[in-house]
């Protein structure tokens, strides 16, 4: 099992123009981070998109292509890219040349988006939701394959027998769908034989079960190998040597976290019981190494997922505890995953 980071970049705004200290500061921190990870052998590390005041990552291709620069093996990737309100032809471009900065390192991560706000942004219809993401996702991968490309669809000026470049040093990028939990959602990728990540947030990972099985069983009806399919899961995540030490470390941020996106979306204020009951019974991997260890093969045995992603949440949470749960991730929690793998 491959096992990694995923970060959307927190940052407390600066809420000005210019002079945006706070931002600069936590985009260094974000290549600190990768650079340990890449330093203690974790396999992928993915930067998410979004175009909201506390999270400084909206270019997820630029991150990528900096973290690039302070990285030797690690690949990296967007988690997730919002194709339905981005371009496909200049998302390419722009993850083919960071694949060409990084010597062949790049992925993708697609998907639809968990928040709203690039729609408006970019000008999109969001009672189109669906259809802007399977019309892009359809051009983007016929671009992967092919280097002149003649294209029509709804949404976007057609192409006829134009060339797109540059081309990157992989074959193709390699594209991953990020969903949430719609069966559709497994439907398509399954359909597309396209490696899938989960995003485990607020339920049991055993819920996810039956998700999980209507991807592969799309996949088989589609005539795709089931056995060379890879399936990723992202859970948060926060690791520290006492279980204790853990929860009082990554509390505050996560609390600050939930309940100012549930003041968007109508949630109860988060409790500390709830918290303790998503640790404990639900998917988040907080507390020791050896809690951790055992959620993370508790989620193999249950989904057989060949990559596991370590969500960071990192608002409140000193940037020197965030880089010893990386460190612990990468020389104590990983280690163990893979040898009770017999990776």
């Amino acid at each position: 099992m491959e096992i990694g980071i995923s970060t959307f970049g927190e940052v407390q705004p600066d809420g000005k123009v210019g002079n945006a200290i706070h931002a600069h500061q936590r985009v260094q921190q974000l290549l600190e981070e990768v650079e340990l990870a890449d330093e203690v052998g974790l396999d992928v590390y993915a930067f998410g998109e979004h175009h909201r005041p506390d999270f400084v990552i909206s270019a997820p291709e630029i991150m990528i292509a900096a973290a690039a620069s302070v990285t030797k093996k690690i690949r990296l990737s967007s988690s997730v890219t919002v194709l339905s309100s981005a371009d496909p032809v200049r998302t390419f471009q722009n993850f083919a040349t960071a694949d060409l900065i990084s010597g062949g390192r790049v992925e993708m991560i697609a998907g639809r988006g968990s928040f709203i706000e690039s729609f408006p942004l970019f000008g999109y219809d969001l009672d189109e939701y669906d259809a802007l993401f399977a019309e892009k996702l359809e051009m983007f991968l016929q671009i992967n394959k092919q280097e002149v490309v003649t294209w029509q669809g709804k949404f976007r000026s057609p192409i006829r027998n134009q060339g797109i470049y540059p081309r990157p040093l992989q074959s193709a990028i390699p594209v991953w769908l990020g969903v949430g939990g719609t069966p559709a959602s497994a439907m398509r990728a399954g359909k597309l034989g396209l490696p899938m990540m989960i995003a485990i947030l607020g339920s049991a990972p055993k819920h996810f079960v039956p998700f999980v099985n209507t991807y592969r069983e799309a996949a088989q009806k589609a005539g795709h190998d089931v056995s060379k399919l890879q399936l990723g899961i992202s859970s948060q995540f926060y690791v520290a040597e006492q279980s204790q030490e853990a929860a009082d470390e990554f509390y505050p941020s996560y609390e600050a976290l939930m309940n100012r996106v549930g003041r968007d979306r109508g949630w109860s204020p988060m409790s500390k019981a709830q918290f303790e009951y998503l640790r404990q019974d639900g998917p988040l991997v907080v507390g020791s190494v050896q809690q951790a260890v055992d959620k993370i093969l508790g989620q193999h045995e249950l989904f057989g997922n060949t990559r596991f992603l370590a969500q960071l949440v990192t608002g409140l949470t000193p940037h020197r505890q965030m880089l010893k749960a990386i460190e612990l991730l990468g020389t104590k929690v990983a280690p163990a995953v893979r040898k009770a793998l017999g990776k």
